[in-house]
């Protein structure tokens, strides 16, 4: 499974990997607690290698507590699988127990951590067209049904093989397996469905990069404005030589002004002068200090008559704050473990709409925001399409978590949502990876890591909303439905063939019933 996620992208070893777990949850008919062991150990060859940009520059502590929480979900998802799984096609309930818990992990607690779904390691997958039209649950659903499929298909091939007899069941295993990866085929051939073009425009997306690598990135807060500032000013001077096209629109990444431009009158001289240069809006990455409780906010700043504006025009403070970064939660008992805990902020998380609305020489656009951490979250995009997002921009700041694969894997994100939401995206990063998505989930353009760089290409603006989209937070809520109904039958029926059974015959002596076995 871990191989299955950027940057090796070997996407078709994610529902391999669950048909061995369902092998391991099936055969047999395992008891619970058996299904609970072979989860942890699962989670933990998981998480543990996913995860280790969490430690990169704070020490292993907080990286190995995380993926060992992390693999606790899936000790619960085997122990709840394996009894749910007794019931009538067993393949369909696996993939509902993996969606669900997925769903929980995905929220609970502290806002939870949907880092790892099944999903996001589809980017170059035969599924992924598919996102469109059951959103990011319903990707890692099918997944799961997939690799379920054909771990069914396995085991009844071997049982017809031992037994000699010849069963349906094989094929039916089978077509579950076959048909959500030809679906997908057909779906990609016929493009974003509920969506279309309106025009395209021409972004540019700034990467300035970062004086140094490591938690103190910013320490040099000017050096980072700086480095956007000057990137900025050398892409006018191409525009001017005629070495590039002239954009609609130039973004600059989450935390590319640290010093808050409103309070600053030298920050806002410096990004004035850029926003004049380049003649057209920017959107860029600060904070606003809001009397010690700040927000990560993006600041829109206009242009009239290639003059850039006094003051912002527009203002996106982002919803989704990250715990144990941007807010620290309990923080008196996590500093007992980290003498880096009060390095944790104290950000508020904003309100609002999820767009911005730069005017740009093609006209307006409607931009939808989802800051860093919150590209993770359904909600977030979810809500920028709902709030009248033609297009999507995620603002990101990778420093603090090194050379690690945690930059491809929040990329990978963003390429899924694109194909969910039917929107081309723009992912902006300080020090990468930066790039330029189609709808899709293509990558047009990407920048390298730790570069300076600014891309640019035309993006399509695009009106609409996916059935994804329409259908919103319904599948995980039908997932987690399903699962306590089929939960709560399995053990019923357990008890009453276990009481029928001792009515008839008595209990051997010593015996437990299923449902203590449970």
């Amino acid at each position: 499974m871990f191989a299955a996620f950027p940057p090796r992208d070997l996407w078709f070893l994610a529902p391999i990997s669950l048909a061995f777990l369902y092998v391991v949850l099936r055969a047999g008919a395992p008891r619970p607690r058996t299904g609970a062991a072979a989860g942890f150990v699962f989670g933990l060859a998981f998480f543990v290698p996913l995860l280790p940009w969490i430690g990169e520059y704070v020490g292993p502590l907080p990286w190995l507590a995380l993926a060992v929480v992390m693999a606790l979900y899936l000790t619960a998802f085997g122990a709840v699988a394996t009894i749910v799984m007794r019931l009538r096609f067993a393949p369909l309930w696996f993939a509902v127990a993996w969606t669900g818990f997925e769903a929980i992990r995905s929220s609970f607690p502290f806002g939870g951590f949907p880092w790892g779904r099944a999903a996001f390691s589809q980017t170059s997958g035969l599924l992924l067209p598919l996102t469109s039209l059951v959103g990011v649950p319903g990707l890692s659903f099918l997944v799961a049904v997939v690799g379920a499929a054909a771990g069914a298909t396995a085991l009844s091939a071997i049982d017809a093989r031992r037994s000699g007899t010849y069963r349906t069941r094989p094929l039916v295993a089978l077509a579950v397996l076959l048909v959500p990866l030809i679906l997908g085929s057909v779906v990609s051939a016929a493009g974003p469905i509920g969506t279309h073009a309106t025009s395209p425009i021409d972004v540019a997306a700034v990467q300035g990069n970062v004086p140094r690598l490591g938690l103190d990135f910013n320490a040099q807060r000017r050096a980072v404005l700086d480095n956007h500032v000057q990137e900025t000013m050398a892409l006018a001077r191409e525009v001017t030589a005629g070495e590039r096209p002239t954009p609609d629109l130039v973004l600059w990444p989450e935390n590319a002004s640290d010093i808050p431009p409103l309070e600053n009158p030298d920050a806002t001289q410096l990004i004035r002068a850029a926003v004049t240069a380049v003649g057209v809006p920017v959107a860029l990455g600060t904070l606003m200090p809001n009397d010690g409780q700040p927000t990560n906010t993006v600041l829109l700043w206009g242009v009239h008559d290639r003059i850039a504006d006094q003051a912002p025009s527009g203002r996106y403070d982002k919803h989704i704050i990250q715990p144990f970064g941007e807010y620290l939660p309990w923080r008196d008992f996590f500093r007992h473990f980290s003498s880096y805990a009060d390095r944790a902020g104290n950000f508020a998380a904003g309100t609002g709409s999820s767009v911005i609305t730069p005017v740009t020489p093609s006209g307006p656009v409607s931009l939808g925001v989802s800051t860093c951490w919150e590209v993770a979250f359904d909600r977030s995009t979810r809500k920028a399409v709902d709030d009248g997002a033609q297009m999507l921009y995620v603002p990101t700041n990778n420093a603090t978590f090194g050379l690690t694969d945690m930059s491809s894997q929040q990329l990978a994100m963003s390429r899924v949502r694109a194909v969910e939401t039917g929107r081309d995206v723009a992912v902006v990063s300080t020090s990468g990876l930066s790039a330029l998505i189609s709808s899709d989930g293509s990558v047009v353009e990407q920048s390298g890591l730790f570069e300076a760089a600014t891309l640019q290409d035309s993006l399509e603006l695009r009106d609409g909303r996916t059935p994804a989209v329409v259908l919103g937070p319904w599948p995980e809520r039908f997932a987690l439905l399903a699962l306590l109904i089929g939960f709560l039958y399995a053990l019923a029926r357990a008890t009453n063939l276990d009481m029928f059974a001792a009515r008839r015959f008595g209990r051997p002596k010593g015996r437990r019933s299923s449902i203590e076995r449970h």
